[in-house]
C-alpha cells in the first residue's frame, strides 16, 4: 500500500477475491458461442481469451524461474531479502491481465477497427514499434519522473517502491489509477492501427507480449543478459535495458527512470554511475555453498503451486488438504509435471533462508508422499537421498537435516544407510528426532499423569515413551510387540512400572503416530489433547478434541527471507527437523544424528530457545 492511499488505489473488484476472474466469464462464453454459431468468425475476438491464458502461463514461468535462480544464488543482483509483506503486496498482480482482457473485449466490440483482424499486416506492425520507440518511452519517462515527486510518490508510486528487492511481478504491482495510465500511454500504438486501418493480431499481441516480457525481465532479481552483447554492439545498450539497470532503480529511487529503452536516462543525465559495474558484478556472482540443508520432498500432486516455486499466494499461506476451485483447472499441468517428474526429475533447490552467520537451503526431492509408501520406490528414493547427502558434501555443506518422509525406519534406518554407504563424507546427517521429542514433551500439558500412545510406533515415539515412564507419566501402550519392547528397555530403570498396555481410549493427552485412524478418534473423550509426533499431521475427525500442530517452534525475527509456508505450518513457523538442522549448524555439533542414535533433548531444547525459537503456545484446533 501506498504512503497516503490516493483515489482508484483498489482494484474495483478487489472484494470478489478469487472470484474476480468471473469478470471474465460473459466475454468468454460470448466469445465461444460465436466461435460455434456464427459463419464469419472474428478471429481476435475469439483469439483474446487463449491470449489471456498465455500471459498468465508466461507471467507464471517468470515467477518460477525467478524464485529458482536467486534461491540458488548464482548472479543475484541485490542480496537482500523477502518477506511475507512483499508476497501480500504482491499477490493481486494478475489483476492487470483482467483489465487488460476487459478494455481488449470492450475495445474489440465497440470499435469496427478491431475487428477480423488479419494475422499480420507489415505496416501495422511497423507503425507500433515507431510510436513504442519515438512517443511511449519518451512519454512514460516523464510520467515516470511525475510519478517521483512528493505528492504521486506518497500517493501511489511508493506502493510500488515499497519492494526493494524485485520480483517479476513486482513489475505490475501498482495502484488501479497508476494502471489506467499506463495503459493509456501503451493504447497510443494500439489505438492508432486500429484508426488506421492497419491493425492485425501480431501487431496487438506482440506488443502486448513484448512488454509483458521486459517488464518481467527487467525485475528479476538476477542478472542473465551477458556483456558481450554491449561489447559487440554498443549502441545496444540505448535501447534495451537490462534486470541490473532496473534493479537501481529499486535501490536509488533517483536514477534510471527510463522504460525499456535508457536512451532517454543518457539524454536527461539520470544513468545511474554505477549502472555498468552493477551489471558486470552481478554475472560474476557465483551460485551460493549452503552451511546447512534441509532435504524434503513433494507431498501431493498440486502442491507444487503450494512450493515456493510455485504460486506465491498458495506459498505464503498454510498448505491445507481443502485445495483452491482452479486448481482443479490445473489438473492437466499437474498430470504433466508429474511426469516430468518421474521420467526427468532431480533434486532441485526449493529456498534460501539467513540465519545470523549461516546460509540455508531446502533442497527438495522430485518425489511425492504415497512413492513412499510403495516397496519398489524405496531404492530409487533412497538414490536421490544419497546423490543429494554426496552433493552437499562436494558444496562443502556442514548439516543436512533429513525432512518429512526422508527418514524412516523401513527406508533407510533413519538415515544410518548413507553413513554406512558414505564413511567419507564431512556433512553430518541430522534427523532430528532429539528435537522433536522435545518439543512433544513440552506440548505436554502441564499435570498429566498419563498418556497412550496410538498410531505407528517409530524411533521418536520409543524414546518420549522411555523419557517419559522416567518422569513418573504412566504410558499406555496399545500394541503388545511395542510394549514388550520398551517393557526390556525399561527393566533397569526406575520408571518401568509406569508402562502399561491399554485396550481404553478414556486417557486425556494422546500421542500420535502416522496410521492414526478416524475410528479411534471417534473414540476419545470429549477435551482429549491429540499430540503429534510424526511429520504428517492427522486428519482432524472431532470438533471437540484439542488438535496439536506437528512439532514445531515459530522462528525468531533473525531468520531472514522467509516468504514461504512450510507446507500446512502457519507463517513462520518451523518443523523440529528443519530447526534441528540449523541448531546443530549454528552450534557447530560435529556430530550425525540419525540410526537408532538421538542426541542430547535437553540440550538441544535449551540452544533452540537460546538461539530465538520459541515454543508454539496454543494448539491449532
Amino acid at each position: 500500500m501506498a504512503a497516503t492511499p490516493g483515489l482508484l488505489t483498489d482494484w474495483p473488484w478487489k472484494p470478489l477475491g478469487s472470484f474476480k476472474y468471473m469478470i471474465l466469464v460473459p466475454w468468454v462464453v460470448k466469445s465461444i458461442y460465436h466461435f460455434v454459431t456464427v459463419e464469419k468468425k472474428d478471429t481476435m475476438f475469439i483469439f483474446i481469451f487463449p491470449f489471456l491464458l498465455t500471459r498468465f502461463i508466461g507471467n507464471q514461468i517468470w515467477i518460477s524461474l525467478n524464485r529458482y535462480i536467486t534461491a540458488k544464488g548464482k548472479n543475484r543482483i541485490v542480496n537482500k531479502t523477502i518477506e511475507f509483506e512483499q508476497v501480500d503486496r504482491e499477490r493481486d498482480w494478475d489483476d492487470q491481465i483482467i483489465f487488460n482482457g476487459l478494455l481488449f473485449y470492450v475495445g474489440n466490440y465497440f470499435l469496427e477497427g478491431a475487428k477480423y483482424l488479419p494475422w499480420w499486416r507489415s505496416d501495422g506492425v511497423i507503425i507500433v514499434i515507431l510510436l513504442h520507440v519515438g512517443v511511449v518511452e519518451f512519454l512514460y519517462y516523464w510520467l515516470h519522473r511525475a510519478l517521483h515527486h512528493h505528492f504521486l510518490y506518497n500517493q501511489y508510486h511508493s506502493h510500488h517502491h515499497s519492494s526493494v528487492v524485485t520480483e517479476p511481478i513486482t513489475s505490475v504491482t501498482h495502484p488501479f489509477a497508476e494502471h489506467i495510465a499506463y495503459f493509456a500511454l501503451f493504447a497510443i500504438p494500439l489505438m492508432t492501427v486500429v484508426l488506421s486501418g492497419t491493425a492485425s493480431i501480431a501487431a496487438m499481441s506482440g506488443y502486448i507480449t513484448y512488454i509483458d516480457i521486459m517488464n518481467n525481465m527487467g525485475h528479476c532479481n538476477f542478472e542473465f543478459i551477458p556483456k558481450s552483447v554491449f561489447t559487440i554492439f554498443p549502441p545496444l545498450k540505448y535501447i534495451i535495458y537490462t534486470p541490473s539497470y532496473h534493479s537501481l532503480h529499486h535501490t536509488q529511487f533517483r536514477t534510471n527512470y527510463s522504460l525499456f529503452m535508457p536512451f532517454y536516462d543518457y539524454m536527461y543525465g539520470t544513468m545511474d554511475k554505477s549502472t555498468d559495474t552493477l551489471h558486470e558484478n552481478s554475472l560474476c556472482q557465483k551460485e551460493e555453498s549452503p552451511d546447512v540443508v534441509h532435504l524434503t520432498h513433494l507431498t501431493t500432486p498440486d502442491s507444487i503451486y503450494h512450493m515456493r516455486l510455485g504460486f506465491a499466494s498458495l506459498a505464503s499461506k498454510p498448505h491445507t488438504s481443502n485445495s483452491k476451485w482452479y486448481l482443479w483447472i490445473l489438473w492437466p499441468i499437474t498430470l504433466w509435471s508429474i511426469l516430468i517428474t518421474r521420467i526427468y526429475g532431480k533434486t532441485f533447490v526449493v529456498e534460501r533462508n539467513v540465519f545470523k552467520s549461516l546460509n540455508l537451503q531446502t533442497w527438495a526431492i522430485p518425489k511425492y508422499m504415497i512413492q513412499y509408501h510403495i516397496d519398489r520406490q524405496r531404492k530409487n528414493i533412497n538414490d536421490f537421498i544419497e546423490e543429494a547427502i554426496v552433493d552437499a558434501d562436494v558444496k562443502n555443506v556442514q548439516v543436512l537435516s533429513l525432512g518429512l518422509l526422508n527418514q524412516g525406519e523401513k527406508l533407510n534406518r533413519n538415515g544410518e544407510l548413507f553413513i554406512r554407504r558414505n564413511p567419507s563424507v564431512n556433512v553430518k546427517l541430522v534427523d532430528g528426532s532429539s528435537l522433536v521429542i522435545a518439543v512433544v514433551l513440552n506440548n505436554i500439558p502441564r499435570g498429566t499423569t498419563q498418556v497412550v500412545f496410538r498410531g505407528n510406533f517409530n524411533k521418536v515415539a520409543a524414546y518420549l515413551a522411555l523419557t517419559l515412564c522416567q518422569k513418573g507419566i504412566q504410558v499406555a501402550i496399545s500394541q503388545e510387540d511395542d510394549h514388550v519392547m520398551l517393557k526390556s528397555k525399561l527393566k533397569s530403570t526406575n520408571g518401568h512400572d509406569k508402562l502399561v498396555i491399554s485396550k481404553t481410549y478414556s486417557q486425556k493427552t494422546w500421542l500420535v503416530g502416522d496410521g492414526l485412524s478416524e475410528e479411534e478418534q471417534l473414540k476419545a473423550s470429549k477435551g482429549t489433547h491429540i499430540i503429534p509426533y510424526s511429520q504428517f499431521p492427522p486428519k482432524k475427525v472431532r470438533k471437540d478434541c484439542f488438535y496439536y500442530t506437528t512439532p514445531s517452534m515459530l522462528a525468531p525475527k533473525h531468520l531472514q527471507n522467509v516468504d514461504s509456508c512450510e507446507n500446512w505450518l502457519p507463517r513462520r513457523v518451523m518443523s523440529a527437523w528443519r530447526i534441528a538442522g540449523i541448531v546443530h549448524g549454528i552450534e557447530r555439533w560435529n556430530v550425525n544424528e540419525c540410526g537408532n542414535e538421538i542426541f542430547n533433548i535437553d540440550k538441544v531444547w535449551e540452544a533452540s530457545l537460546r538461539h530465538g525459537f520459541t515454543p508454539l503456545m496454543k494448539s491449532f484446533t
